[in-house]
């Protein structure tokens, strides 16, 4: 076997216990939902499939409002991941091409912000909502979200590469504003950057437990993962019906990250190919 071969053989090898390193958490997630919480127990541990998942679903429909709050949490993170693709982008783009007055200075205060850990936030937050009336609205949820420090940073770099100066000549040769310049070229170049941003956006968003757990004080209009957590009893969890729920709730995360991560790797290869 030649060295190739062989670096070829090694490299495959790794992707292949890598792919199983990080798959197996959802196939245990997966084994634990078709199971009883006595059989999770068991030893030797059970590694296979039971046959309760429709119990344990049935049971976690019946405990809590799993259709209610998935609809809660699909309008909060698709409401949320819309206007941090807007605001985000306009924001990194304004900063990345544009110069005014205080650009610098303003952009070194949002940089500052990574190190504020959020739940600082939390108490003037919530002050401020109680003050709009929001406390318990899913708009207490989505407007505080609408725009992040990080999407801003990710961005402006992206901009900065991406997006030559020429083009931005060429667009205000053609009479074109800054709204039109954003939207008609700035944005079909930043396209993985915003498919990527999308799916962190969204991630974020769906997962989301301690502001929806302080600001959701309605237990009627709470988010996926403060209803799942209230499967939780005093003196005891049935893991087989939390297993179960947080499959059902990881299926639309599968779903917007395999058809974004697709749409990130399509226009990647196409201004691969372009260039």
């Amino acid at each position: 076997m030649n060295a190739t071969r062989r670096g070829r053989w090694t490299g495959g090898l790794a992707l292949l216990i890598g792919a199983v390193i990080v798959l197996f958490p959802y196939y245990w997630l997966a084994v634990m939902a078709t199971n009883t919480t006595a059989e999770i127990y068991s030893t030797p541990p059970k590694l296979w499939f039971g046959s309760h998942l429709f119990e344990n679903l049935s049971a976690v429909f019946a405990k809590i409002d799993f259709f209610g709050s998935l609809l809660n949490t699909v309008i909060v993170a698709v409401a949320t991941t819309i206007l941090v693709l807007f605001f985000d982008s306009l924001a990194a783009f304004t900063f990345a091409k544009y110069k005014f007055p205080g650009a610098g200075l303003l952009f070194n205060i949002l940089l500052a912000t990574f190190v504020v850990p959020t739940q600082l936030a939390a108490i003037p937050q919530f002050s401020i909502m109680a003050a709009f009336g929001w406390v318990g609205d899913l708009k207490a949820l989505i407007v505080p979200a609408a725009a992040n420090a990080f999407g801003i940073f990710w961005m402006r770099q992206y901009c900065r590469s991406a997006i030559p100066d020429e083009l931005l000549e060429a667009a205000k040769v053609d009479g074109a504003g800054f709204f039109r310049t954003y939207w008609s070229v700035a944005l079909p170049v930043l396209r993985p950057a915003l498919a990527f941003l999308g799916i962190f956006t969204f991630v974020n968003a769906w997962n989301d437990y301690l502001w929806p757990l302080i600001v959701m004080v309605d237990s009627r209009n709470v988010t996926l993962q403060v209803a799942l957590n209230q499967l939780n009893a005093v003196y005891g969890t049935d893991y087989s019906q939390v297993m179960a729920g947080t499959l059902v709730a990881v299926i639309p995360l599968l779903v917007v990250f395999l058809f974004g991560a697709r749409h990130f790797i399509r226009n990647i290869a196409a201004g691969a190919v372009k260039g």
